[in-house]
């Protein structure tokens, strides 16, 4: 299987690594470190070598945060944060992925020469379905989201959501191939934490292959999720002490987890331990 993107064919027929790149202040798990407010850029741009060198195949690099309740950044402002990043990792030879929802964004960025569109709202914002479509061949990931980040934990979704997020899923990957964008371009996203439960988004994973059948690649973004700290603490003031670098472990196995039920792509902070991890998955499959 082959994910056509802007600049690269990536052979989906192993697991591939998607480094994170988060360009904020305010990110669930890394918010700040990599953010100056002085306008330098040498320590991401250090991030991002150091993903490559720990074995990562794509950067995504994301200049707002995604987190429950977090509020949205101004469009400048996230230009301002991103477009800088994305001149340097263009030059970095690996296919680069920008986690974005606004149309300018998507549109400065594939002209650029970024590869691939990750979008937690699958195009949903006036725009963005023509942003991608007027590109001749980047990639998109749709993502299945509740609500929106401000409201999402507030009121999860009810009852079962494999079916609800399959018939999502399904319905935006057809719309935007009825926009001309063809099906290698497309990849998808189940979600996992965006608007359910604890319980639900381990069902996702429990049953994810059956997301398989819709024929499209999937990625996998369980990466220091608290979702994986409730399960592995001993009691709800453990998790809310628990430091969320300190879920390293936990998202290497949800990731190796993922891999084994279908996933083609999985989106980690921990590049090396999860490359380790795969290593030694690929020698007994």
């Amino acid at each position: 299987m082959i994910w056509q993107t802007s600049r690269f064919q990536i052979d989906l027929s192993q697991p591939r690594v998607m480094g994170i790149v988060n360009v904020t202040p305010d990110s669930f798990s890394d918010g700040g470190k990599y953010f100056s407010q002085d306008g330098s850029f040498a320590s991401v741009f250090a991030h991002c070598d150091k993903l490559l060198k720990d074995g990562a195949d794509l950067l995504d690099i994301g200049g707002e945060s995604t987190r429950p309740g977090a509020p949205p950044v101004p469009l400048e402002e996230e230009l301002a944060r991103v477009l800088p990043v994305v001149r340097h990792a263009v030059k970095l030879g690996v296919p680069l992925s920008i986690d974005t929802y606004k149309p300018e964004v998507m549109r400065a960025v594939l002209d650029l020469g970024a590869d691939v569109i990750n979008d937690i709202w699958a195009l949903r914002k006036p725009g963005a379905v023509e942003a991608v479509a007027g590109h001749p061949s980047c990639g998109v990931c749709l993502m299945h989201m509740h609500r929106e980040p401000q409201t999402m934990q507030v009121a999860p979704m009810e009852g079962d959501v494999v079916p609800q997020v399959l018939a999502f899923l399904e319905a935006a990957a057809a719309g935007l191939q009825a926009a001309g964008v063809d099906k290698s371009r497309i990849v998808l996203d189940v979600g996992v934490g965006f608007g359910k439960t604890v319980a639900q988004n381990f069902a996702l994973l429990a049953r994810q292959q059956e997301f398989l059948a819709a024929g499209y690649p999937l990625l996998a973004a369980w990466s220091r999720k608290s979702s994986l700290a409730a399960v592995t603490s001993t009691s709800l003031a453990a998790v809310a002490q628990l430091d969320v670098a300190d879920r390293m472990v936990p998202s290497v196995a949800a990731a190796l987890l993922a891999v084994d039920r279908g996933a083609r792509i999985v989106r980690v902070h921990d590049v090396k331990e999860t490359v380790q991890a795969l290593k030694v998955w690929t020698a007994a499959s």
